[in-house]
């Protein structure tokens, strides 16, 4: 009885695990996307002939081409990118799988899976990890790890898993009062995808807010500094610096809260009515509840970091432009952040039912099941 007991216990501490089951069920959704493509890894970068062939009539494919293409050869991609800034700035992800090819290009479509798989695991092994430090249960970390935006990222060869799974590290490594390694792994989610700022902005702000302004400028430096810096390389070297609003056929940043999805109606008003019903309980909402709970409780409760990163990413949520909020997959990618800060924020204040209300999220697996935007 006591060697099987031993034996359970070392099963639930192993396969029992949130990160486990996200990267099976993420593993199995790949193994499916593979079969259906023949076995062909290029399959998940999704290429199109416009820009693989230069043919302005040809098919558009998506995001992930574009890390391919500059994972593929780093210094003569800008003529197969849609904006060339604008790509090269989330330079981590494809540089980091180019490394791991050891020379042989043949393996790129693979490592650049890879890559992402490991990101998602251990993003969400280190929010278990912080959800167990703040007092609740680890199993609210499988929201994150099976959230639609994340596996979909993970199958089309998206920046999204690498930077999130860094901004856990930097989050994981505050709590551990290590605040310089959680400024450089901030700027590493920065330089995989421009969104982490939004946390690495809030743990800045908190040490200013909290008088600690020798720490508050380090933190700066560490976290921004090399940003700035690729900003500036890539403004020299293409005319433009990366940040803006999207790639090609984007439209600008809004200046009315919710007006990216308002515009929908100019076009259908149905169509409003469809993404409304979708798109409100999924983002809107979370997004209107984050502002007014972060909002109540920062000037009462102090500038905790994860308060101000809730605010900052729901705020942030409120002004994207049109393209994005036309586009389910693209809200669900931007939205990650705020489905990561929601579970930090409820897990700090051991708030369980919102907690609980998270696994809702769940309901975006029906995305997984129908490609046809792609």
């Amino acid at each position: 009885m006591k060697l099987q007991s031993k034996h359970s216990n070392l099963l639930e501490c192993w396969f029992a695990r949130p990160w486990l089951v996200a990267l099976i069920l993420c593993l199995l959704y790949l193994s499916v996307i593979l079969a259906r493509n023949g076995g062909d890894p290029l399959a998940f970068a999704v290429i199109g002939s416009r820009y693989q062939q230069g043919d302005p009539a040809g098919t558009d494919g998506y995001d992930g081409q574009f890390v391919y293409y500059v994972a593929l050869d780093p210094a003569g991609a800008p003529d197969k990118l849609d904006a060339p800034a604008y790509r090269y700035q989330r330079i981590l992800y494809p540089m980091l799988a180019r490394c791991l090819t050891l020379g042989r290009p043949e393996w790129l479509p693979w490592t650049l899976v890879w890559v992402n798989l490991a990101a998602l695991a251990a993003g969400t092994a280190l929010l278990e990890q912080l959800l167990l430090h703040f007092g609740v249960s680890r199993w609210y970390a499988v929201v994150y790890g099976l959230y639609a935006g994340q596996l979909m990222s993970v199958r089309l060869d998206l920046n999204e898993p690498l930077s999130y799974g860094l901004v856990m590290g930097a989050v994981w490594a505050f709590e551990r009062e290590r605040p310089n390694w959680s400024a450089i792994l901030f700027a590493l989610a920065a330089l995989a995808k421009e969104t982490a700022l939004l946390f690495a902005g809030a743990y800045g702000l908190h040490l200013l807010l909290t008088e600690r302004w020798r720490p508050a400028l380090r933190f700066g430096l560490l976290a921004a500094g090399p940003v700035a810096i690729w900003q500036m390389i890539l403004w020299r070297w293409l005319g433009a610096p990366g940040i803006g609003s999207g790639g090609a056929m984007a439209t600008s940043f809004e200046m009315i809260p919710l007006m990216g999805l308002g515009r929908i109606a100019s076009v259908s008003p149905a169509a409003l009515l469809l993404y409304s019903a979708i798109l409100g309980p999924l983002i809107v909402l979370p997004t209107l509840w984050a502002l007014w709970v972060a909002g109540r409780e920062m000037p009462r409760r102090g500038w905790h970091p994860i308060t101000l990163a809730l605010f900052f990413n729901a705020a942030a949520l409120l002004f994207l432009p049109h393209s994005s909020w036309r586009e389910f997959l693209a809200m669900l990618r931007l939205s990650t952040g705020l489905v990561a800060a929601v579970l930090l924020y409820a897990g700090l204040r051991r708030n369980r039912r919102v907690l609980n209300y998270s696994f809702g999220w769940l309901a975006t697996l029906a995305f997984l099941f129908k490609e046809g935007p792609l």
